[in-house]
C-alpha cells in the first residue's frame, strides 16, 4: 500500500478511536452544560470569577460541567465544578504549543483532532455557556449557533455572559445580518444576553426543569 494512502487509512482508525472512547466515557454523565471563554483570563478577573461561581452553582445542582481543559475561563469553570459533586470534565486538545490541562478536571480526556473534541463538546449539553474570549470562543459560539438553527441537535441555551463585552457583536449581528436578510428574528433569538453567573444559571435550569425533566 503507498504510504501516504496507508497514512490515511491509520489516521481513520484514530479518529474512530477518539470518537468510540469519548462517547463512552461521557455517556454516563447525563446532562451536562458546556462552558467556553478566553483561555488568557487570570484568576483575579471578574471573567474569571464568574466562570468559576456558574460552574459551582450548576454542580450543586448535580449538574457535570464541561471545558476544553485548558487555563482561564476552562480552568475556572473546572475548579467551580470540582469543588461539588457533580463531574468536572476537560476535553483537552493536542496543540503544536502544549496546552497544559488545568488540575481541576475530574475526568480528562485528550484529542489529537478539533472536530472529534467539538463534536463531544455538544453530545451531552443541554446549554452552552459562553464567557468573554478569542477566536476559539468565537468558533465554538458560532458552531453552536449552527447546529441549534439547522436542526442537527436538540434545541438548548446559548447563554453570552458579559453585556459589555458581547452587545457590540449583537449589534452587528442585527444591523448587518438580521437586516440584510441573512437572518431571521427567531434565529438572533437564540442567543441570550446576561450579565452575571447567576443569571446565566437559571437559564439554563429553567431549561433543564422544562425539557430535561
Amino acid at each position: 500500500m503507498d504510504k501516504q494512502l496507508e497514512g490515511e487509512a491509520w489516521r481513520a482508525l484514530r479518529i474512530q478511536a477518539e470518537l468510540v472512547d469519548g462517547t463512552e466515557k461521557l455517556r454516563r454523565l447525563g446532562a451536562a452544560v458546556t462552558v467556553f471563554g478566553g483561555a488568557r483570563w487570570a484568576a483575579d478577573s471578574t471573567t474569571y470569577q464568574q466562570a468559576q461561581a456558574l460552574a459551582q452553582r450548576l454542580g450543586r445542582e448535580g449538574i457535570a460541567v464541561i471545558t476544553g481543559g485548558g487555563p482561564g475561563v476552562m480552568e475556572a469553570a473546572n475548579k467551580g465544578c470540582a469543588a461539588t459533586p457533580a463531574t468536572s470534565v476537560g476535553l483537552n486538545i493536542q496543540l503544536p504549543h502544549e496546552q497544559q490541562p488545568n488540575r481541576y478536571q475530574d475526568l480528562e480526556l485528550t484529542f489529537r483532532y478539533f472536530f472529534v473534541r467539538k463534536y463531544l463538546f455538544v453530545k451531552q449539553a443541554v446549554g452552552f455557556v459562553i464567557f468573554p474570549g478569542g477566536f476559539g470562543t468565537l468558533d465554538e459560539l458560532f458552531e453552536a449557533l449552527t447546529l441549534v438553527q439547522t436542526g442537527k441537535v436538540e434545541p438548548f441555551p446559548i447563554v453570552l455572559v458579559g453585556r459589555q463585552f458581547w452587545q457590540g457583536l449583537l449589534d452587528w449581528l442585527t444591523e448587518q445580518l438580521l437586516n440584510n436578510g441573512c437572518i431571521a428574528q427567531s434565529d438572533l433569538a437564540l442567543l441570550e444576553l446576561v450579565d452575571s453567573a447567576e443569571e446565566a444559571a437559571l437559564v439554563i435550569l429553567r431549561h433543564i426543569n422544562m425539557h430535561c425533566s
